[in-house]
């Protein structure tokens, strides 16, 4: 592919520009239309936009997106941009693996990982600082220490799945620690409001809850920079129950651990999803757990929605997104100018 043709970023190009670009391969899924003939719907990117190109069973790049083109895999491009309802599409009319000769026009693998906007060291620096605050028992806070203190790296890095949600470098953390944060402001609240329940809400148990209800995704998941895939445990075992596990065989080591303090904390890694559908076994059987599930879920469906807006095209028309985004509906805009 040597020739004279301009080298962009995905993000730099316009509508019906034809241009060549280096981008990252992050998906590759295969089906078939309603007549049963095959296609591959791939997805690639840069550091900032995502566009989708289908490959057809009748087009030039069939055979070799089938048996060539590889997920986290670098390529250079030369293709036309277009901009649909569906968001970013490509049509490739050339494409090759990048190599260490495109550094020269400009190309660094390291910008095509997307991460958490935050910083890693102070996300866990601040899960920390909460355990030690505002879990007030001692073993049950000295269990979620050793836990963050095993991990820490793993847990600094990984994402929080393999899509939908928090799906990047450093996903996990920047999930865990504003759930954290929001079963913090429930606890806080609900303790106030009622105040004769008996037990009472146990705060230091909604925080470690809110802590390690994923901390199974260390296992579910294998860490990848372009996009984490789940391991034989996390197919055939799941997060929650794995999650459960870990908390157990750390459990062991704690001196003082009231049993009950830990079976309940068991219930809330196990009931946080909620339904049998979406994972849990059971529902949530206890006002800590009750708190954890919606903390978790809110944080998970806001950033679901936030991230299709954030990505509404500059200038669109539309007014309501495709429903092609990982909460399956239509996100509406705004009225548009009938102008």
């Amino acid at each position: 592919m040597n020739s004279p043709h301009q080298v962009m970023l995905l993000s730099e190009m316009e509508p019906g520009q034809f241009a060549d670009s280096f981008v990252l391969l992050v998906s590759k899924e295969r089906s078939t239309t309603k007549d049963g003939k095959p296609y591959f719907r791939t997805q690639f990117r840069d550091n900032s936009v995502t566009a989708t190109a289908m490959i057809w069973s009748d087009t030039t790049w069939f055979e070799d997106c089938e048996s060539n083109w590889t997920e986290g895999e670098f390529y250079k491009v030369r293709a036309r941009y277009e901009e649909s309802k569906y968001g970013p599409q490509l049509d490739i009319d050339r494409i090759r693996l990048a190599n260490t000769d495109d550094e020269a026009d400009g190309f660094d693998p390291g910008f095509y990982f997307k991460r958490s906007r935050f910083s890693s060291e102070e996300m866990f620096q601040k899960l920390t600082e909460i355990t030690n605050t505002e879990i007030s028992d001692v073993p049950l806070r000295n269990l979620v220490l050793d836990i963050l203190s095993e991990y820490e790296e793993q847990i600094k890095t990984i994402a929080a799945a393999s899509k939908n949600h928090h799906a990047f470098t450093g996903g996990f953390l920047e999930h865990v620690l504003s759930v954290t944060k929001t079963a913090c402001y429930f606890a806080d609240k609900y303790l106030a409001y009622y105040q004769k329940m008996q037990p009472p809400l146990n705060k230091s148990l909604v925080i470690a809850g809110a802590i390690l209800h994923d901390i199974g995704k260390l296992t579910e998941l294998e860490y990848k920079p372009h996009g984490s895939q789940y391991t034989p445990a996390g197919r055939l075992i799941g997060h929650i129950l794995l999650g459960r596990d870990l908390v157990r065989e750390h459990a062991v080591k704690i001196e003082g651990l009231d049993p009950e303090m830990l079976l309940r904390l068991e219930h809330l890694i196990v009931a946080h999803q909620n339904l049998p559908e979406w994972g849990s076994p059971i529902a949530p059987h206890t006002p800590e757990a009750l708190l954890v599930h919606y903390a978790d879920d809110v944080d998970a469906k806001f950033h679901m929605m936030a991230t299709t807006l954030e990505n509404v095209l500059p200038g669109s028309q539309e007014e309501f997104s495709s429903r092609d985004n990982a909460l399956r509906r239509s996100i509406f805009v705004g009225l548009k100018s009938n102008e």
